[in-house]
């Protein structure tokens, strides 16, 4: 904890010179925010140690039971929202403050994380002095306590008072309930009574958000031939066989569509065979011409008019079947795009302001393909978005995840002035 105090008093120096462009008010957002951080760090910590595996219900709820009650501190009427025991999910945890001072924000994190309860465990661990590791540190436990952060140094300066936020904790965010017409029903509810969403997902660094993420959907194809030995394949009776028509077409996949920007389809299993059972299992020989394909894959887009050319692309390189074979190809919607808008370039240009006063540089629209899905591109097509403001780190979604614990404060403390700024 001294290592994250001494960073902060190296901060606040830098502002007596840098920072000259921010109020007096905003001067005391960030010494605040700076005094608290020992409290900050210790209470990422703690949550940190947690195990929160979406499948771990328990400890999803755990961790939501300490930031609800840190939510009720600063003045939030809070409130678990259960899902449908068929969901197989924990729920999520919501906190609500209703006035009328500036725009209407629906700020977004998450509890759970990728790592399950079976997985072996890495605790919160300092590596070095600015790295810090651990179970969901920056995806997104970290970015989960940066918000909370800067909350707390606005209560602290009385300046929560009358504003209208909205804070949405999701409890299956790292793989949703499903159908999500449910799992985030209410979610898109509240999100379209609100003005501007901003995410906490993990930070590309100081100067780096998100302005657009790429959706993602599934495909599936079916491909069928027919039996017979091998010495007939590629005759006009036998013809060619399931496998090499799916061979086929993933391959006229990859030559027809692969250069688009921002558009990928990856097939991620693929069985053939005489038979596929029902756990995907494929039962062959050698020496018969496979009569049946299956691949599943997923389909990764920036817009919805680029997902649906792109499936009509699809189709119509799945229909040219090669002699004696059939494919039909079947897509299944999954998490849409958060698209490019003026409205997030808006929010954006206003969290450069915010970037630059406080002497930590420009901010800039990061690369829409360096990001995958997330729980904002549910709402991105009702309200202005940005995301990526929660702590910046590595290794997301692998064992040794880690954070940049240097630059953790200065995360809060611009989040702590822009939420100020956009509820003036």
């Amino acid at each position: 904890m001294k290592k994250l105090y001494f960073i902060c008093l190296f901060i606040s120096i830098q502002h007596l010179v840098i920072g000259q462009k921010i109020s007096s008010v905003e001067q005391k957002i960030v010494q605040t925010v700076n005094t608290q951080l020992p409290q900050t760090e210790q209470l990422l910590k703690t949550v940190v140690n947690i195990n929160s595996g979406t499948l771990n219900h328990a400890g999803v709820r755990e961790v939501g039971a300490i930031f609800r009650k840190e939510l009720e501190d600063l003045g939030f009427k809070t409130e678990w929202i259960a899902l449908p025991d068929s969901l197989n999910r924990a729920g999520h945890l919501v906190a609500e403050r209703k006035g009328k001072k500036g725009k209407k924000l629906f700020l977004i994190g998450h509890l759970d994380t990728v790592f399950e309860k079976a997985m072996s465990f890495t605790p919160y661990t300092y590596l070095n002095d600015s790295t810090v590791t651990g179970q969901g540190v920056n995806d997104m436990k970290g970015g989960d306590v940066v918000l909370l952060a800067a909350l707390k140094s606005l209560k602290d300066n009385g300046l929560l008072d009358d504003t209208s936020i909205t804070i949405y904790f999701t409890g299956d965010e790292e793989s949703a309930g499903k159908p999500t017409s449910i799992s985030r029903q209410d979610f898109i509810e509240r999100a379209k009574q609100c003005d501007i969403a901003l995410a906490f997902e993990t930070a590309m660094g100081l100067n780096t958000v998100a302005t657009a993420r790429r959706g993602s959907s599934g495909w599936r194809l079916n491909v069928k031939g027919i039996m017979g030995h091998s010495s007939t394949v590629f005759s006009q009776q036998a013809g060619y066989g399931a496998i090499y028509e799916a061979a086929r077409i993933l391959n006229d996949f990859r030559e027809q569509l692969s250069t688009e920007k921002y558009l990928t389809f990856n097939p991620g299993l693929i069985v053939g065979g005489s038979e596929i059972n029902d756990n995907k299992e494929a039962i062959g020989k050698d020496n018969i011409i496979a009569p049946r394909v299956m691949v599943t894959g997923d389909l990764r887009f920036l817009s919805e008019t680029q997902k649906e050319n792109a499936r009509v692309k699809m189709k119509e390189i799945v229909a040219k079947n090669l002699n004696k074979t059939k494919a039909e190809i079947t897509f299944q919607d999954g998490i849409p795009a958060m698209e490019p808008t003026p409205e997030n370039e808006k929010v954006l240009a206003i969290l450069n302001e915010v970037s630059k006063d406080l002497g930590f540089g420009e901010v800039k629209a990061g690369d829409p393909g360096a990001r995958g899905a997330g729980d904002i591109s549910y709402i991105a097509k009702y309200v202005a978005c940005l995301d990526g403001l929660g702590a910046s780190g590595k290794g997301a979604h692998a064992p040794g995840e880690t954070m940049n614990i240097k630059e953790f404060p200065k995360l809060i403390q611009r989040t702590a002035v822009l939420l100020y700024r956009l509820t003036r």
